[in-house]
């Protein structure tokens, strides 16, 4: 009698310290989390979840494996991620490309933000425009303007994906500055500064993380910083509102989304696990280094941001004139 009292007050209290771990059950409790990006390898948001991988696995209590999956613009990684379980096991980090989609791409096989649960906006990632030197060869803004006023049509953009935030955040330079160029998609950020440093574009609006590394080797030129202000990773570029153009001031935002239907213990242990893992002392140094903004907000933020700039980023598409594919 007394084996059989012991060993179910031992199963009574494995099942409640079980149900003390918010979205962790006994079986899961050594089961990686998993954040799937609808990004290439390169892009901001993939460093950004890469240098936070280690903190975040240790504030969650086990491994955290990052998968990219890009492809469509960043669809195909969204769509992975909302067939998952909504058991905290599988989550993403995402740009502000996920609130413009249902502007720019018919018939998306997901609703934006419905079928997925808005954790946190995280923080923000400076844009950076760059150039190919060889191919504009331009010092400033005024005269990369100007030579792209030289030739009407005679030059090309990049980005990683038709409706991305690069994409629009280049068709809003190229409204702003009242120039014409001809834009050109790439399955990712990757490939796309790729072709860029290879001289088969032009030039691209792009994260700073992405291509700190090829501004301070001198292969690609940085023509402006498309923020509001000069950023104190890279404090020697002039923003485009230094350079004349008062009116284009654009940045990405970052956070971090789980499958629809993840339950509010689940939710907190995630939104607990990014406030520990971007507070920690070497992801605020690499956060820092590489131009982020972080300014984690409540789950309940999160959620009310994504639908509001839904809705803003649906007013610039129109007024730079994307039409949705």
């Amino acid at each position: 009698m007394k084996n059989t009292i012991s060993r179910r007050t031992t199963l009574a209290a494995l099942a409640a310290s079980a149900v003390a771990l918010p979205g962790l059950s006994l079986a899961q409790a050594d089961r990686p989390v998993k954040f799937i990006l609808p990004n290439a390898t390169g892009s901001g948001v993939d460093a950004i979840t890469r240098a936070a991988a280690p903190a975040l696995g240790k504030a969650l209590g086990t491994n955290v494996v990052v998968e990219n999956q890009a492809g469509a613009s960043g669809v195909i990684g969204l769509q992975a991620l909302a067939k998952n379980p909504p058991d905290g096991y599988t989550l993403s980090v995402v740009s502000n490309n996920v609130v413009i989609f249902p502007s720019v791409i018919k018939n998306l096989p997901f609703e934006m933000p419905g079928d997925f649960t808005p954790i946190a906006v995280v923080g923000a990632t400076p844009l950076v425009l760059v150039a190919n030197p060889q191919r504009v060869p331009a010092n400033n803004g005024r005269e990369f303007i100007a030579a792209l006023k030289a030739k009407p049509d005679g030059f090309n953009f990049g980005s990683g994906g038709t409706g991305t935030i690069l994409h629009l955040a280049a068709e809003m330079f190229v409204d702003e500055a009242g120039i014409k160029a001809r834009h050109i998609p790439y399955k990712g950020v990757g490939p796309m500064v790729t072709d860029l440093l290879g001289g088969q574009i032009d030039f691209a609006v792009v994260a700073l993380p992405s291509v700190q590394q090829h501004i301070k080797s001198g292969a690609l030129k940085a023509v402006g910083m498309c923020g509001e202000k000069r950023n104190a990773a890279a404090p020697d570029i002039p923003t485009f509102v230094e350079q004349g153009l008062p009116r284009y001031v654009i940045d990405a935002w970052f956070g971090v989304l789980g499958p629809k239907g993840m339950s509010a213990a689940a939710v907190k242990k995630v939104h607990d696990a990014l406030v520990a893992a971007f507070n920690d002392p070497a992801v605020k140094d690499t956060m820092t280094k590489q131009g982020n903004t972080i300014a984690i907000s409540s789950v309940e933020q999160a959620q009310k941001a994504f639908r509001s700039e839904m809705e803003r980023f649906a007013a610039l598409v129109k007024k730079v004139g994307i039409e949705p594919q």
